[in-house]
C-alpha cells in the first residue's frame, strides 16, 4: 500500500539526492584529475549523503520520484558549476 508522501520528507529526499549527485560529479572530476585524497574525500561524503535518501524512500516507493528529481538537479548544478570554473580558469591564463 502506497501512502501520500510527507512533504518534508519529499523535500529532504530532493535535497539529499541533489547533494549526493553534486558530490558524485565532483568525485568523478577528482578521479579524472587523479587527485586521490580529494576523490577519496568526495567518495566518503557521497556515501554519507546517499544514506538519507535510501532510508527515506525505501519505506514508500513514491520517494523514488523525488530522488530522481534531486539527482538530476544535483548533477546539472555540479556540471554547470564545473563549467563555470573551467571558463574562469581559462580566462585567467595568458593567451599565446
Amino acid at each position: 500500500m502506497i501512502h501520500a508522501p510527507n512533504p518534508l520528507i519529499a523535500i529532504g529526499v530532493v535535497a539529499s539526492t541533489a547533494a549526493t549527485d553534486a558530490v558524485y560529479v565532483l568525485f568523478t572530476a577528482a578521479v579524472a584529475a587523479r587527485r586521490r585524497s580529494i576523490a577519496a574525500s568526495w567518495s566518503s561524503l557521497w556515501y554519507l549523503l546517499s544514506a538519507f535518501a535510501v532510508i527515506s524512500y525505501t519505506g514508500n516507493p513514491i520517494y523514488v520520484v523525488f530522488a530522481a528529481i534531486g539527482s538530476w538537479l544535483g548533477a546539472f548544478g555540479a556540471v554547470t558549476w564545473l563549467g563555470t570554473a573551467d571558463v574562469k580558469s581559462a580566462s585567467a591564463k595568458p593567451h599565446s
